[in-house]
């Protein structure tokens, strides 16, 4: 299997959907209700959503056939054939829909080749409102705008990436002392805030704004992110030498039997060392 071949049309099929977003981006748009977790921006869909879906389907069905790969989509059925195929592509169309919703930055597209034992292999990502592209292929690294990316540290503060202000996350408190605890061993001077972007462009945002990170906590309720969230993002980790895990350190269910949701481990995302050469 050639990973440079489908990274290329992976590519390609991020920035077809990326021209759907940017010709959309800032109109009124009706938004669907969906089965999803319990926050209301996993349950908001867009006609856009649907239109980025198909233009990237059209370009990896093709690929399912010719290298016997299965397909994750949020917005199509799991058929559960990422169980028994070696390798999955996993997408989300458009991540941060309520962020496009509401015409504010956030939004993303978001594509990942995944083994079936949840192993990362390509990861791309599509930035509609800056124009930029993110890619790793396993082994290869990792590329912004098709060159090698180094990550170097700019702030001498740590920068807090979330979906939602810390002051209105719960256990914000327990948060709050992890931050300080990372402020104090890495000699910063205090926390800054970054809220309100979908999850894949939050994994970006933490790149972009080192030293930095993001996290959500296990917990019962169904949500904290799907698969479709985090794959692509950590396959870029991955090929950084960053950290892309569940809150407890152990590598992320990329490939979880139950559902798709990541509620039962939590991630930790962390850009807390300077990769620059």
């Amino acid at each position: 299997m050639d990973l440079s071949q489908l990274s290329n049309i992976a590519i390609k099929a991020a920035l077809a959907a990326g021209k759907i977003i940017q010709k959309h981006m800032n109109e009124d748009v009706s938004v669907e209700k969906k089965k999803g977790g319990t926050s209301y921006a996993s349950q908001v869909v867009t006609a856009v959503d649907k239109a980025c879906e198909s233009a990237i389907l059209s370009h990896l069905l093709p690929t399912c056939d010719a290298f016997a790969l299965a397909l994750l989509s949020e917005e199509t059925e799991d058929d559960g054939r990422r169980f028994k195929k070696d390798f999955f592509w996993c997408i989300d169309p458009m991540d941060g829909t309520l962020a496009f919703i509401n015409k504010q930055s956030g939004f993303s597209v978001s594509i990942a080749l995944i083994a079936k034992d949840g192993t990362p292999y390509i990861g791309v990502v599509f930035d509609p409102s800056t124009d930029t592209l993110y890619h790793a292929i396993k082994g290869y690294g990792a590329f912004k705008n098709h060159k090698p990316w180094k990550i170097k540290h700019r702030n001498n503060h740590l920068t807090y990436v979330t979906d939602r202000k810390l002051k209105d996350t719960p256990r914000a408190a327990e948060i709050e002392r992890l931050l300080n605890k990372y402020v104090a061993q890495l000699g910063l001077n205090d926390v800054k805030e970054i809220a309100g972007a979908g999850s894949v462009l939050n994994g970006i945002i933490v790149l972009e704004n080192g030293p930095a990170c993001m996290l959500k906590f296990p917990k019962k309720e169904t949500g904290g992110g799907s698969i479709w969230d985090y794959a692509a993002t950590a396959c870029i980790y991955q090929e950084l030498g960053l950290v892309a895990t569940n809150f407890a350190g152990g590598r992320l269910d990329l490939n979880r039997k139950e559902d798709t949701f990541m509620n039962h481990e939590g991630v930790f995302y962390s850009n807390l060392i300077d990769t620059q050469d």
